[in-house]
């Protein structure tokens, strides 16, 4: 088989189903002949996802599309590796379920990939829904970089960016990324310790440390709804713990100081302006920060 898309869903079946009837609707034939399979990993959603979901396949008969019923709720990379673990392709492709694919640029990019056995991960462009480039790219967090993503570079381009040609890059957006098997396998998958947000980052890191590339594919259309799955104040939060842990992991002791010092600073400063302007959300969601990175 060549390719295997693994999808995660947690109480969002509506956009889960909305994502594979989009596949299907694009790669029918290649279901059908056996060329690319579906795995969507449920992460303990507690409601009616998995019967919705496999209500759906069955209904549409849908070939090559399995539910993975996990009975705990682990985070985004540990679905991801339980979804790999089963699926069969020579090429992983971790797509987000809240995105409805529109052409056929996902076979492109595995035909890329085969016919580049240098390039170990390839990240695809994803979309908004009006068609406006999201940043599918990204520069690694060191303190300078990590410095500019504290005070909204990314807004200017600065770490991250959405390049117009194929190209060497530092590291690619998890919502849609290509992977080689045995690089994925050499890794040992996503990092479980992260729960979601920057476990991307991270896994390229290492692909990066162990001498693979990792490049960009721009000629694809995803589109993808940001956050359709968690919320802006999970993210946050979520960041701010992984930074740190990033840090702890790859980084030298002093520069995991000097990371939970800027943490610190920035969260402490939004804090204070919640409060002087009365706005409880930058309050609660930068104190809920802070004690995830005492």
């Amino acid at each position: 088989m060549l390719l295997s898309i693994v999808t995660l869903n947690y109480k969002k079946p509506d956009l889960t189903i909305s994502c594979i009837n989009s596949l299907w609707e694009q790669y029918a034939d290649e279901f059908e002949s056996n060329e690319i399979e579906v795995v969507i990993v449920d992460n303990a959603s507690g409601d009616d996802s998995v019967d919705m979901i496999r209500e759906e396949i069955k209904n549409k008969k849908f070939a090559n599309m399995q539910v993975i019923a996990n009975t705990s709720n682990a985070g985004f990379g540990a679905g991801c590796n339980t979804g790999a673990k089963v699926s069969k392709g020579d090429f992983i492709l971790f797509l987000n379920n809240d995105t409805i694919v529109k052409d056929k640029g996902i076979d492109k990019m595995a035909a890329y990939c085969k016919e580049h056995p240098d390039v170990a991960i390839l990240g695809g462009q994803l979309r908004n829904f009006d068609s406006s480039l999201q940043a599918s790219v990204g520069k690694f967090y060191t303190l300078w970089y990590a410095f500019l993503l504290m005070i909204g570079g990314q807004r200017y381009g600065l770490l991250d960016r959405s390049p117009k040609t194929i190209q060497k890059v530092d590291w690619v957006k998890g919502g849609l990324m290509m992977i080689r098997r045995d690089v994925f396998e050499q890794l040992h998958g996503f990092d479980e310790m992260i729960f979601m947000y920057t476990e991307d980052m991270e896994l390229c890191y290492r692909a990066h440390l162990a001498g693979k590339k990792i490049y960009f594919y721009p000629d694809v259309l995803v589109l993808h709804k940001e956050h359709g799955s968690t919320n802006k104040t999970f993210a946050i939060i979520n960041i701010y713990k992984n930074l740190l842990y990033f840090y702890k992991k790859h980084r030298s002791p002093v520069e995991y100081r000097l990371m939970k010092t800027m943490l610190h600073t920035k969260a402490k400063s939004l804090i204070a302006l919640g409060k002087l302007t009365k706005n409880s959300y930058l309050v609660e969601t930068y104190e809920k920060a802070l004690v995830e990175i005492k």
